[in-house]
């Protein structure tokens, strides 16, 4: 059985290629095409098959990006459910830049603080306890938004300030497609 950490980064290097700009990756790595499930406010919830298993996942992309100049690619932020694995609620955040090498982020959810571990452009939780509380916190966040601090491998400190209007419904939408009992 692999180490959880390496669960996550299989994961991960999948879910960057299913992101919404990256599709075409994704098929050519196994996957099928993510199919929108939905457009809830601020947030898109999808569906795809693995290797014959159904993944499903919401997205969203930063309302904010300070610094506003900084060079970065496509920044997201995502909930993925892979039933089949087990693994419900895995949060990860795609920074659009390689994070400095060991180094932690800083999520902060109406005032609920989160630390996540960076491995390349994604940061992540360190465990499914960690997953579930912040995926909590996001739906009980009631209006207010979350922020994401990082650093790049280059030293700049940045901020992501993501919106939650429409997540509880985008979550409810992939909880559905994957037959995932709440």
């Amino acid at each position: 059985m692999l180490p959880f950490r390496a669960i996550r980064r299989t994961a991960g290097a999948a879910l960057v290629l299913a992101a919404p700009l990256l599709v075409i990756a994704a098929s050519s790595a196994g996957a099928a095409d993510p199919r929108l499930l939905g457009t809830f406010k601020d947030w898109n919830a999808f569906a795809f098959e693995e290797k014959g298993s159904k993944v499903c996942y919401i997205s969203s992309q930063p309302k904010k990006k300070e610094p506003a100049a900084a060079k970065r690619g496509d920044v997201y932020v995502l909930v993925t459910h892979r039933p089949t694995e087990k693994t419900l609620d895995v949060v990860s955040f795609i920074a659009g830049y390689p994070f400095k090498k060991e180094s932690e982020t800083v999520l902060d959810v109406a005032g609920k603080s989160f630390k996540l571990f960076t491995d390349g452009e994604t940061a992540w939780a360190r465990d499914s306890d960690t997953d579930k509380a912040v995926t909590a916190a996001m739906r009980d966040a009631k209006g207010k938004p979350m922020v994401v601090k990082g650093v790049s491998g280059r030293g700049t400190k940045t901020t992501d300030t993501y919106s939650l209007d429409g997540l509880a419904q985008a979550y409810d939408a992939i909880n559905q497609a994957c037959n995932v009992k709440r």
